[in-house]
């Protein structure tokens, strides 16, 4: 990184609010955390699988992921770990794009709790709501991280990378989340494979959309297209059972990989750089 460079990316004469953000982050984590640990039933209380009745389980609606799907949070929570650690350091305390985007992961984090807690003890419709405020408050952090661009690996990696899984997953998590209420409330849908399509061809938009917004990010299209998969398995080998909607979804999943792969790859023929998580 140059000279010029750095002094942008950084105030040497740092700020109080500064420090603030950074204790304001670490307090966020440490809170999403001790929250996921209650809502899922680590202190007692109902286990993951049977909250709200069983409605957010793999089979609770048409556009509900497998289980395994649900492996991705071990790998957004390790980034989200490095990430405050690394945002504490005094080097990032006047750092331009910390200063931009601190405050937003803060408030994610926080969301990312109170989903699992309002899904242990409040209704599905309270899950909706903040799940949907999980996406709205993820969307202004990714938007961010597309003001001041990445100059460092680490940058790319724990800032663009870790926003850009947790707003895909978010993202497709709202849909399951949606009609797992949808679901529980007995809304006898006439045909749903042709609705779980629809949506899934809305999906397909958002996927494609985020990386043309932000340059050809692939975090997001990789985090969607993973739980797309694992919707396909679920809906093709157990119930309830839909081969039009298992199929639809691999394909939107090909399409949302598909895009920023092109993108980047595109970028790299003129020589360009390619990873841009």
């Amino acid at each position: 990184m140059t000279a010029a460079a750095a002094s942008s990316r950084l105030d040497t004469a740092s700020r109080p609010v500064d420090l603030v953000r950074q204790i304001a982050v670490i307090c966020a984590t440490c809170f999403m955390f001790v929250a996921a640990a209650v809502g899922t039933g680590a202190f007692g209380g109902t286990s993951v699988q049977e909250l709200q009745g069983g409605a957010l389980d793999s089979d609770g609606s048409y556009l509900a992921p497998a289980r395994p799907a649900f492996s991705i949070w071990s790998a957004i929570y390790l980034l989200l770990i490095v990430y405050t650690v690394w945002q504490a350091l005094p080097a990032q305390r006047g750092d331009r794009r910390q200063r931009g985007i601190g405050w937003w992961v803060a408030l994610t984090a926080v969301l990312n709790g109170l989903w699992l807690v309002a899904a242990q003890f409040a209704t599905l419709p309270v899950t909706v709501a903040v799940i949907f405020l999980l996406a709205a408050a993820l969307g202004a952090t990714f938007q961010r991280t597309t003001v001041v661009r990445a100059d460092r690996i680490v940058d790319r990696i724990l800032i663009d990378g870790a926003t850009g899984l947790h707003l895909g997953w978010v993202t497709l998590a709202s849909v399951a989340n949606t009609a797992a209420w949808l679901t529980a409330s007995g809304i006898d849908v006439a045909a749903p494979a042709a609705w779980g399509i629809g949506v899934l061809a809305v999906v397909a938009a958002i996927g494609v959309a985020l990386p043309l917004a932000s340059g050809g990010r692939f975090a997001p299209g990789l985090a969607i297209a993973w739980g797309l998969v694992w919707l396909s398995v679920g809906r093709l080998t157990w119930d309830p059972s839909s081969v039009p909607i298992g199929i639809a979804a691999i394909v939107v999943a090909v399409i949302v990989l598909a895009v920023p792969i092109v993108m980047l790859a595109r970028r790299a023929a003129r020589g360009g750089r390619w990873f841009r998580p």
